[in-house]
C-alpha cells in the first residue's frame, strides 16, 4: 500500500473489524444463498436477483479485501497511553482559534476513521500536519482551499485511560 503507517485509534481499528466480521460473516452468505437460489430459477441473463447479487458480491469482495488491508497495515495507538501530553500528537483533541477567533475542535485520527462533521481530521490532512507537534498557545499557518490561515491553538487534550 504505501510507505507511511496506517495509524488508527483503538476504537477505529474495532470499528474496520466490526464491518469486515459483518459483511463477511453475515451478508456474503446471504448473499450466495440468494444467488444460488436465483441460478436455479432458470435463465440468468433476465434473472434480476442473480444479476443485482452477483454484482452486490463483487463489491462486498472488494471491500473485504481493502477492509483486509487496511486492518493488516494498522498500527494502533492509544491517544490516552502518550506520554508528551503538552504537545499535539495522533489521537489529541485540539480547540484552535482562527484568524477571525472562531473556535474549532477536532481529533486527529487515522485515514480509515476521519469524520469532518464529528470533528475527527486525519493527522495527515492539512491542519493536522499543521497542529502536529504544536504546544498551547503556538500559532500554526496552514494552507487550506480559501487560503492560507493562521490558527492559534486554545487547548490540547487526550482521553485517560
Amino acid at each position: 500500500m504505501s510507505d507511511r503507517p496506517n495509524y488508527i485509534t483503538p476504537e477505529g481499528y474495532r470499528h474496520l473489524r466490526e464491518e469486515y466480521e459483518t459483511l463477511f460473516g453475515t451478508e456474503r452468505p446471504k448473499l450466495v444463498e440468494t444467488i444460488s437460489w436465483a441460478a436455479g430459477n432458470g435463465d440468468r441473463s433476465e434473472n434480476g436477483d442473480y444479476i443485482y447479487g452477483r454484482k452486490r458480491l463483487r463489491e462486498i469482495d472488494r471491500r473485504l479485501g481493502f477492509l483486509s488491508r487496511r486492518m493488516k497495515d494498522a498500527k494502533v495507538v492509544d491517544p490516552s497511553e502518550q506520554p508528551e501530553r503538552d504537545r499535539i500528537w495522533f489521537g489529541a483533541t485540539v480547540t484552535y482559534a482562527d484568524e477571525a477567533d472562531r473556535h474549532r475542535t477536532v481529533m486527529l485520527v487515522g485515514e480509515d476513521e476521519t469524520a469532518s462533521s464529528d470533528g475527527r481530521i486525519s493527522w495527515d490532512s492539512p491542519i493536522g500536519r499543521a497542529l502536529r507537534g504544536a504546544r498551547l498557545g503556538d500559532l500554526r499557518r496552514v494552507t487550506l482551499p480559501a487560503g492560507e490561515q493562521e490558527i492559534e491553538i486554545v487547548a490540547i487534550e487526550y482521553p485517560t485511560g
